[in-house]
């Protein structure tokens, strides 16, 4: 069988400040009809300019080496004019970019979005809009009808996920390119993608070309998967294959850097050290400065991809040994000098909190009406300990976040920080409190000015809490962009010059220039990988351990959760469903809520690739309440009538640990729970 995407020798450069910079280099790779293949590694290393070549796709400032080939069903698509292209794109090769939010036009409905598709390609109008309502009814949106007519602000990002994803389906193309498509997702909605391509793929037996940094997402959907440094292929297996046995240093220390949510704590593992650093690259091996294992003649003598097994393929002179070094050179993680909550006074104290946002009724006369988001949400916060918040999307966890740093109002409760009891906006309060609490946005494109430099995004706090000026400001800058592990040369860059994580770095800096007293971290990891997500894990613990600092810890990514977090409260519908310190909520007894998202969280498990199966309304259930016990609907463990008409009774498991459910603790232990297929997996 011929290959269907064969890729040689690509190499791509940028002009940038007044020189080229290499970002990909001589990367070489066959898909074959029905492969999914995964591309993987740090944010910079290449992969999305990769993908987006594979279209056809460059930018201005751009040049591609003569000599590179991207052959397409056997045609060059480097060599097409731009009419070949146009005919290409959607019908045989289709883009699921990373930021549904930034690809569906705002101004537009999705069906009518949808249709231009399918015309731009030659589908009949009379076709059309039957195509369009099957489509929607392909990716699982509920009522096609009513949804083709909503524009995309009226959908989660779950369902604008699925939107794109229908668009991409429109003219059943032999090959999907996904570039981070369940970036930012949480667990439910990302296992309902996954599942929801897996599903596709083998209906419609097409290749996918799959571009994450989230390894386990890799290990569950992907057959063969390449690991890209600094532009260049430095190891690609059949999966399985990849995960047992990695033989490059850099793919070790990537599996090494994700946490795991089946076990407390990984007490010894290989970190990788340092951080790319692409003015610094040595001749020969790119990675010899961050490895373990470097020799000095890695630095100057380069070496190609050599067959380390079958169809296994690694770029590393000392590849052989690697296995046995890495028993070897290993570092003991510290572990935390606090395992359970602080004690003492709260620094941050939130009580019966309420909050509403207003919309207005179609008629033009009509009163705005008050919609309740967040129900009677009551906890505390010491100095130095970190309260997590997990949940869907829409249940609330944000809105909290944001009513603390007073950018909206509650209705009614009580928000206390340092004893004292804060203005509802953030206008109304002192400049001291503004500094203490400071909110690091999941966004990073919705709060970093694009017209202004680095220097100047994360100088402004300097500027403004302490007044520095010329020189001690940029060195300050300089020192905050190495703790996030950004290179000095950045305070020249432009937030639309850096890839997704390296702005959601800049946005943590800015926030940890004001050297604040209490974070509120709104999913600030979401769009990093994996060794990224480690070293700011890292930081997050020693800015603690040193300053006190306090952290609201916002998270789909229960694994992470679990490796930072003292405590942990589950928000569903904007109500805390459960609550206590990490291993209590980790442990059984589970809410049904609870488990549901445990048990949806994808591992690096090379043993099974199976999607957790998660309520198809896993991420469209997050509407108004219409029960008692607001997860009634949707619960595996239903009681009966008793959840639907009375509301769940407070059962005090220990005494920081509780959880609202008619079910009876004792019954809730003997579960056959997510919990009990983690030991059996440890254990193996």
């Amino acid at each position: 069988m011929n290959p269907l995407l064969e890729v040689e020798n690509l190499t791509v450069d940028f002009w940038n400040q007044n020189r080229w910079v290499n970002v990909v280099s001589h990367v070489s790779f066959k898909v074959m009809p029905g492969e999914a293949m995964g591309l993987v590694g740090e944010s910079g290393c290449g992969k999305t300019t990769t993908a987006y070549t594979l279209l056809g796709y460059r930018r201005p400032n751009s040049r591609i080496d003569k000599n590179a080939e991207v052959c397409f069903d056997g045609q060059n698509i480097l060599k097409l004019p731009g009419s070949a292209l146009r005919r290409i794109r959607g019908k045989r090769i289709a883009l699921v970019p990373q930021n549904p939010t930034t690809t569906l036009s705002p101004g537009m409905r999705v069906g009518r979005q949808i249709n231009e598709v399918l015309a731009a390609h030659g589908v009949s109008g009379g076709e059309r809009q039957e195509r369009v309502l099957d489509l929607l009814a392909h990716v699982r949106l509920p009522d096609p009808l009513k949804t083709a007519q909503k524009y995309p602000h009226q959908l989660s990002g779950g369902q604008q996920q699925r939107v794109i994803i229908a668009m991409a389906l429109a003219c059943r193309p032999d090959l999907l390119v996904l570039d981070e498509p369940t970036t930012g997702l949480d667990v439910t909605t990302q296992a309902q993608i996954l599942e929801l391509l897996m599903h596709l793929r083998q209906e419609q037996g097409m290749a996918m070309v799959y571009v994450t940094h989230d390894l386990s997402v890799v290990a569950t959907i992907c057959d063969r998967v390449g690991v890209m440094y600094a532009g260049e292929l430095v190891e690609e297996a059949p999966t399985g294959e990849l995960f047992r046995n990695p033989r490059h240093p850099y793919t070790r220390g990537l599996i090494a850097s994700v946490p795991s949510v089946r076990v407390p704590r990984q007490r010894r593992r290989i970190l990788l050290r340092g951080y790319l650093q692409r003015d610094q690259l040595p001749p020969g091996c790119r990675f010899a400065p961050r490895c373990l294992f470097a020799h000095e003649s890695c630095f100057s003598d380069k070496q190609n991809l050599v067959t380390a097994a079958e169809n296994h393929q690694v770029a590393c002179w000392r590849w052989s040994e690697v296995p046995q070094l890495a028993t070897e050179i290993v570092e003991e993680l510290p572990q935390p000098e606090i395992v359970s909550a602080p004690k003492g006074a709260p620094l941050l104290q939130v009580d019966d909190l309420n909050c509403a946002y207003e919309y207005h009724r179609a008629s033009l006369f009509a009163n705005p009406v008050a919609k309740l988001v967040v129900r009677d949400v009551s906890f505390d916060i010491r100095p130095s300990e970190t309260f997590a918040l997990v949940g869907e999307s829409g249940s609330g966890k944000s809105t909290i976040a944001r009513t603390i740093a007073g950018l909206l109002r509650p209705p009614s409760g009580k928000v206390t920080f340092d004893d004292q009891a804060i203005a509802g906006k953030v206008g109304a309060r002192t400049q001291d409190l503004r500094r203490d609490i400071q909110l690091v946005l999941q966004n990073p494109d919705a709060s970093l000015n694009p017209r202004q430099p680095v220097l100047q995004i994360i100088g402004r706090p300097l500027e403004i809490f302490f007044h520095l000026r010329g020189k001690e400001l940029r060195n300050r800058v300089e020192q905050l962009l190495d703790d996030v592990r950004l290179d000095k040369t950045y305070v020249r860059r432009y937030p639309g010059e850096l890839s997704g994580g390296e702005r959601q770095r800049v946005a943590i800096a800015r926030a940890l220039a004001a050297n604040p007293k209490l974070m509120l971290c709104d999913e600030i990891l979401s769009a990093l990988d994996v060794s990224v997500q480690a070293s700011i894990l890292e930081l997050l613990r020693a800015l603690q351990a040193e300053r006190q600092i306090a952290y609201l810890f916002i998270s789909h990514d229960l694994a992470v959760v679990r490796s930072l977090a003292h405590r942990v409260g589950v928000l569903y519908l904007g109500e805390l469903c459960e609550y206590g310190q990490v291993e209590e909520v980790y442990s059984p007894p589970f809410h049904p809520y609870t488990h549901m998202l445990l048990s949806a969280v994808p591992e690096v498990n090379t043993e099974s690739r199976l999607v957790p199966t998660v309520r198809s309304d896993a991420a469209e259930g997050t509407g108004s309440r219409k029960t008692a016990c607001p997860f009634a609907n949707r619960c595996p463990w239903k009681v009966g009538k008793i959840c639907e008409d009375v509301p769940p009774p407070l059962q005090q498991v220990s005494e920081t640990h509780a959880l609202h459910c008619h079910i009876p603790l004792e019954e809730l232990r003997q579960r056959e729970t997510w919990s009990k297929s983690t030991l059996q997996t440890a254990k193996s």
